[in-house]
Order: structure tokens, then C-alpha cells, then sequence
């Protein structure tokens, strides 16, 4: 008697939670408007201190990058990396998805989310990071309306403009001028698959100030991958597989923040000492000429279908170390 009582306490919490799902995601917001190209919409990211600050989604953020703009390398390196059955899937990747399930039953946890780059544009632009079936279900109700609505370019073109690459750096147009001082346009293969290496974890597993080897030997893999699909030719994979990234810029930035970490620590005036930046680095540092107030850039008309190329090769192992 005691077990079916609590049996049918079971069935309700579950058809409330049910209802709570269904009413949750009708309030979702829409996703049409992001088939505009002028559009601007602000989202809140956190800094790796845990808090807030806001960032225009858009042509108003002065690091947005059209996709006409981004190397094919950059957007081949990403989707080989992260989403290799990014052309063939509607926003959700049923098989990662078993895959992940049996490996989180094992782990107990929500180790692996096995999430399609239209489903992480979707928790970027609209939802939190709680780990929680709800969010997932949202998740995935989001990403499949974004397929039905826009084209795989455009889904591409605001993943690239809100990853995360460093410190509150957002977008392949801030990290390309934040690691190597030059416009994503300019970006070398290498360089290319450097920053999608980052992606699994530039907090802390690839972060490159701490684990430089580890980004490194993860950027050579996506280079292979890279050639495999007939991106690169033999004579530029090789080209790029003897370069190395010049990373004197990610070095200074290393010493200085150790230097400003030394110096908080001797002083406890509110005012802290910091050395002078050398004209080349004040010039470095400045963003490249902003458009008028008001003005927004009309990017070339974008791929709406997938570049010709040979069979993709298979999907490479999956680094799961911090993106959920």
C-alpha cells in the first residue's frame, strides 16, 4: 500500500515537472531575429573571477567579425574540432548524445554534454551554465528552431563571435588581436588551429599561459584533420606543422600579470604602480578604427552551404575537460 502511495506521488511530481518543461519552453525567446545581419543583442558573461559583465552580440561590438571576414581554415578548424557532423545533423547530435548519456551513467555526473555547436551558440546567446535537465531540454528546443531559421553560415558566424578565448576575451576577433596582434583575416593555418584548440577549456586545460605544450599538441591534431579534409594542401600542413605560434605577445602578457600580482601584494595604497606600455604595445592594444556612431557594417553575402571538399575524416577524440 505504502509503495503505490508513493508511486503515485511519483507520477505527479513527475507530470508537474512535465507541465514545468512544456510552459518553459514556450516562453523561450525568439530566434528569428537573429537572421538579421544588423542585429544587436546583449548577453551577460562571466569573468574567471565569477562575475558579470555585459557583450553586444552583433556589429556594434567593435571585435565582430563577419563570416566573409574569417579564414576558411578558422571555421574548418573549429567545426572538424568541436562538431565534425556539423553540416549533416538539424542542430542535434543524437548518437554524441548516447554516447554521453551511457558515459555520464558511468562517471554519475554530468561529465560530458556532447553538444553541437548550434546547441552551444543557443545556451551562449540565451541560457545560463546551470547543469540541470531543464537547461538541457531548452538547449535542445533551441537549437533545433535555429536550424529551422537560419542557415548553417550564420549559426558559424555567431559561434565565432562568442567563444570564449581568454580572460573576457570573446569572439575570434578579440582573440585573434589578443593573442597574435592581427585580424582574424590575417590569421596563418597554424595560428588557426591554435585558438580552436583553446575551445574544450581556455580556463585552465588549455589555457596557454599554463599548459602551452598541451594547446600545441592538440592544435597539430586539428592541423591533421585539417588535411584530411582537403583543406590544407600536404605542402601547407607541413608548412604550418614546422611554424609555431608566435606567442611573445601571450609571454609579455604573462610577465606583466605576474609583475601586477607582486606589486598588489607590496602595496596597499589604492593606487597601484604598473609599468608603461612601449609605443609598439600601446599601438598593439588599440582596436582598429571604429565605424561612425550609429553605422553598421554590411558583411558580404555568406556560404549558406558547405564548402566543397572530400569526405570528412572521422571526429577527433572528444576533449570534454571544462565545456559542459
Amino acid at each position: 500500500m505504502k509503495m503505490k502511495k508513493y508511486l503515485t506521488w511519483g507520477v505527479i511530481a513527475f507530470a508537474v515537472y512535465l507541465v514545468y518543461v512544456v510552459v518553459s519552453l514556450a516562453l523561450m525567446p525568439p530566434v528569428t531575429e537573429l537572421k538579421d545581419k544588423k542585429f544587436n543583442m546583449t548577453i551577460q558573461v562571466k569573468d574567471w573571477q565569477g562575475n558579470y559583465h555585459p557583450l553586444v552580440v552583433g556589429p556594434k561590438n567593435r571585435y565582430w567579425t563577419p563570416l566573409s571576414q574569417i579564414p576558411s581554415e578558422m571555421k574548418w578548424a573549429v567545426i572538424l574540432a568541436e562538431d565534425a557532423s556539423f553540416y549533416k545533423h538539424e542542430g542535434i547530435d543524437v548518437k554524441a548524445i548516447k554516447e554521453a548519456i551511457k558515459y555520464d551513467l558511468e562517471k554519475q555526473s554530468f561529465a560530458r554534454g556532447a553538444s553541437t555547436i548550434t546547441q552551444q551558440v543557443a545556451k551562449n546567446l540565451f541560457l545560463s551554465r546551470e547543469k540541470t535537465l531543464t537547461r538541457k531540454a531548452k538547449e535542445l528546443y533551441l537549437a533545433k528552431r535555429m536550424e529551422q531559421e537560419l542557415t548553417k553560415g550564420r549559426i558559424i558566424e555567431l559561434y565565432l563571435n562568442v567563444i570564449e578565448l581568454g580572460p573576457l576575451v570573446h569572439g575570434i576577433g578579440h582573440g585573434a588581436r589578443y593573442y597574435f596582434g592581427k585580424s582574424p583575416a590575417n590569421l596563418t593555418p597554424r595560428e588557426c588551429a591554435f585558438l580552436a584548440a583553446m575551445l574544450p577549456g581556455p580556463r585552465v586545460a588549455y589555457n596557454p599561459y599554463k599548459n602551452l605544450g598541451k594547446v600545441l599538441k592538440r592544435s597539430n591534431m586539428i592541423l591533421g584533420l585539417l588535411a584530411k579534409k582537403g583543406v590544407l594542401s600536404e605542402g601547407e600542413y607541413r608548412t604550418a606543422l614546422a611554424q609555431s605560434p608566435n606567442i611573445g605577445r601571450m609571454q609579455h602578457k604573462v610577465d606583466m600579470s605576474i609583475k601586477q600580482v607582486e606589486v598588489m601584494a607590496n602595496h596597499t595604497s589604492a593606487t597601484v604602480p604598473v609599468e608603461p606600455l612601449t609605443q609598439e604595445e600601446m599601438n598593439a592594444q588599440q582596436p582598429e578604427t571604429a565605424a561612425p556612431e550609429g553605422a553598421v557594417p554590411q558583411p558580404a553575402t555568406e556560404p549558406t552551404q558547405e564548402p566543397a571538399a572530400p569526405a570528412p575524416a572521422s571526429t577527433p577524440p572528444p576533449a570534454q575537460e571544462e565545456k559542459q
